[in-house]
């Protein structure tokens, strides 16, 4: 995967700030130990927020690291019916996270598609069910893993940051039962920003994975009123935790000429904190 080959040794390689030392350091003792799951879009569009994952759960108290094996979650397989190709995938995930205490994604959509399905896909495999359920329950979202499992007290930190900030709430974290709350009270931690919240928060942005291509016009109308939405903010930068609403608010913004910037929250927190540079827009 290119975050895991690529985009973390050239940055260690380079910049001071990743060196190899820190990067696999714990900041507390002992540490939790966490396997990344990166997932696809992250890997693939937004590494950045693989990277600040990383460093925040690092910064934390948990030492990270992440199986170079993985790949798909099989979500585009299943929810296009090819159920055996998810469960192939659904298998190498299985045996690729087999030994991780703790499985911690950036993604609530991939996080959503092991806890509900990986269950179901094995249903009637005697060898993997329990091994499916065993993942399942050790698998967590970032915002879900820091205020459910770690629970630091973040102003005891002093994250300190500018800017006016609106937030998306996706689909699949409510579909994880995660409260917009959960995202909204760890930007307010943040020192120096201005949360505004967004009318229609917790309405699809039309991405929907194959539902975009299967019905655009239904898609492009739901995605335009997220875009209004957001000018109607006058934020300067968007929190959305999952890539593919992250592709599609961005790319619709970008066409309408709405400068916005669009970042995970736990970039924003790694940024607050000073565990990584600001590297401007993380539009793909």
């Amino acid at each position: 995967m290119f975050f895991l080959r690529h985009f973390c040794i050239a940055n260690c390689a380079r910049h001071p700030l990743f060196s190899l030392g820190r990067l696999l350091a714990p900041r507390y003792n002992p540490p939790m130990q966490v396997s990344l799951f990166t997932t696809c879009l992250t890997d693939s569009y937004y590494p950045q927020a693989a990277l600040a994952t990383v460093r925040l759960l690092q910064h934390l108290g948990c030492t990270v690291d992440c199986p170079t094996a993985q790949t798909c979650c099989g979500q585009p397989q299943f929810n296009n019916g090819l159920h055996d190709q998810a469960r192939s995938l659904a298998r190498h995930f299985i045996d690729t996270f087999q030994h991780a205490p703790a499985i911690v994604s950036p993604s609530a959509s991939c996080t959503a598609m092991i806890r509900d399905y990986y269950e179901q896909l094995f249903a009637d495999d005697a060898a993997y069910l329990p091994r499916a359920r065993d993942i399942i329950a050790k698998t967590f979202e970032i915002t879900e893993f820091i205020t459910t499992v770690l629970q630091p007290d973040l102003a005891a930190l002093n994250p300190r940051s500018t800017g006016r900030i609106t937030y998306h709430y996706s689909c699949h974290s409510r579909g994880l039962n995660l409260s917009p709350d959960v995202t909204i009270n760890l930007i307010k931690s943040i020192e120096g920003i201005d949360y505004v919240p967004l009318e229609k928060m917790d309405q699809c942005c039309g991405f929907g994975g194959t539902f975009a291509v299967k019905l655009p016009d239904v898609s492009a109308a739901l995605v335009t009123d997220k875009v209004a939405c957001i000018r109607a903010t006058n934020a300067d930068t968007v929190v959305v935790n999952d890539g593919g609403c992250t592709l599609n608010i961005a790319g619709a913004c970008r066409r309408q000429r709405l400068p916005v910037r669009f970042v995970h929250v736990a970039q924003l927190l790694a940024e607050a904190l000073g565990l990584m540079d600001h590297p401007g827009d993380m539009h793909p």
